[in-house]
């Protein structure tokens, strides 16, 4: 029995027999794993309250046959109550973590900066650092440009004319010219190209300084490039748009 030591944050678990759950989790060096978590849903576990999910932990694992088992767990960042007691920060938060297991498919190859994105927004959206929508927004673009769909909001996405532009387009990859603009393309207000471009480079005071038309308009584009480019809904952004 190999044992290994990794941070990670809980994506997802679901109930495994009588006692035991299956966890899923990003590491920083293992990428996503899947490990049981023996007897943690027992009163009398040590560990049990720390495998949830939006807690930041140092976990060590021993190497399974087909799953790991959890033997250790030490807390980094209690983020899961606070997030959960809030049904706001609990959807926006859930989108995260769905959106992070989908854009690291494989398990155990490493993806540091996807690890590194969803911690730090995570934490944001925890300590209300910022408005949650916004928090979404920035976690999203930035978490796709990582996997490499990187929109454009200034230049044209198709032909590199320089901007600002008046349409923008999921399919071609963001801000569009006239010469390149399909049909149906969305024709946001400049003020929602200069959010978008402040949430994508992490500018927070353009960001936080924004109005909520803008902020609005900006959630929309954002939804459909998301969604656009991982090809399948996401299940749990909905609840955040009713929100």
């Amino acid at each position: 029995m190999s044992l290994y030591r990794d941070e990670a944050i809980v994506l997802r678990t679901h109930k495994l027999g009588e006692a035991d759950r299956i966890v899923t989790l990003l590491t920083r060096e293992h990428g996503k794993v899947r490990a049981v978590g023996k007897g943690v849903r027992r009163t009398t576990s040590r560990f049990g309250s720390r495998l949830e999910p939006f807690m930041h932990v140092d976990v060590q694992l021993s190497t399974g046959r087909n799953l790991d088992v959890v033997t250790q767990v030490e807390t980094l960042g209690s983020y899961g109550r606070q997030v959960c007691e809030d049904y706001s920060l609990y959807t926006v938060g859930t989108v995260m973590l769905e959106t992070a297991e989908r854009l690291v498919e494989a398990e155990r190859e490493p993806s540091v900066q996807q690890y590194r994105l969803l911690v730090g927004a995570v934490r944001a959206l925890a300590t209300r650092a910022h408005a949650p929508g916004l928090v979404l927004d920035s976690y999203l673009l930035r978490a796709l440009a990582v996997a490499g769909w990187a929109p454009s909001f200034t230049d044209c996405a198709r032909c590199g004319e320089p901007g600002p532009h008046h349409a923008f387009a999921a399919p071609v990859g963001g801000a569009v010219c006239g010469a390149c603009r399909p049909p149906g393309a969305a024709a946001p207000a400049p003020e929602t190209f200069t959010l978008l471009a402040a949430l994508l480079t992490g500018d927070w005071a353009v960001a936080d300084a924004s109005a909520e038309r803008h902020r609005a308009e900006g959630n929309g584009l954002v939804a459909v490039f998301c969604q656009f480019h991982l090809e399948r809904r996401l299940r749990s952004l909905p609840m955040v748009e009713r929100v």
